[in-house]
């Protein structure tokens, strides 16, 4: 290909349809959010977003963003904890257009307190994706929680779940002591 370096239309408006790197590229940022984050480095975090992202954690107006420095200094709300380690998992991207994707991510956030105390959470990041000149973006990000234990206390909304088919009975002993069964022997 003349003129034209190897990859060279994988960043900014490429004409291939998106493929197998295009989605480890995306995993990537995703992977690096949870680095940066962990290690506070939060003008490199903002450069995974887009200039005008948007990015809504929850309903306090402390845990929303637009703009890369708005998010950063949002995101300077995590100094209050010694330290943080944010696990990424369960990772699905579908691509919308050539240049544009989105994605659902599980996390799996652990905080410490400086007096020790621990708050965790298992949630999951619902992104938008878009192309640029530095690669892929994210343009906009939302939270929802699965679930969190008694430490973590920030109003994250719950993520959807069906409800039990009805009639559903919770089969019982399975969380705890039940009604003895008797056992076979007699």
């Amino acid at each position: 290909m003349e003129g034209k370096m190897m990859g060279a239309d994988r960043a900014g408006g490429g004409e291939r349809p998106p493929g197998l790197q295009d989605r480890a590229d995306i995993e990537d940022v995703l992977v690096d959010y949870c680095r940066h984050l962990d290690r506070m480095d939060l003008p490199s975090l903002a450069q995974l977003f887009t200039p005008d992202c948007r990015v809504i954690y929850g309903p306090d107006p402390h845990l929303m963003a637009e703009g890369q420095a708005a998010l950063a200094a949002s995101l300077a709300r995590m100094w209050r904890w010694t330290r943080t380690a944010h696990h990424m998992a369960n990772v699905r991207v579908w691509f919308d257009t050539n240049d544009s994707a989105h994605s659902e991510s599980y996390v799996h956030a652990w905080h410490e307190r400086p007096d020790g105390s621990t708050a965790t959470i298992f949630g999951r990041y619902l992104d938008q994706f878009a192309r640029t000149q530095q690669g892929w973006r994210i343009s906009e990000r939302r939270m929802e929680m699965n679930g969190a234990d008694a430490g973590f206390r920030v109003a994250i909304p719950q993520a959807p779940r069906c409800l039990p088919p009805a009639g559903w009975v919770a089969p019982a002993g399975l969380d705890g002591p039940g009604p003895k069964v008797p056992s076979p022997r007699g």
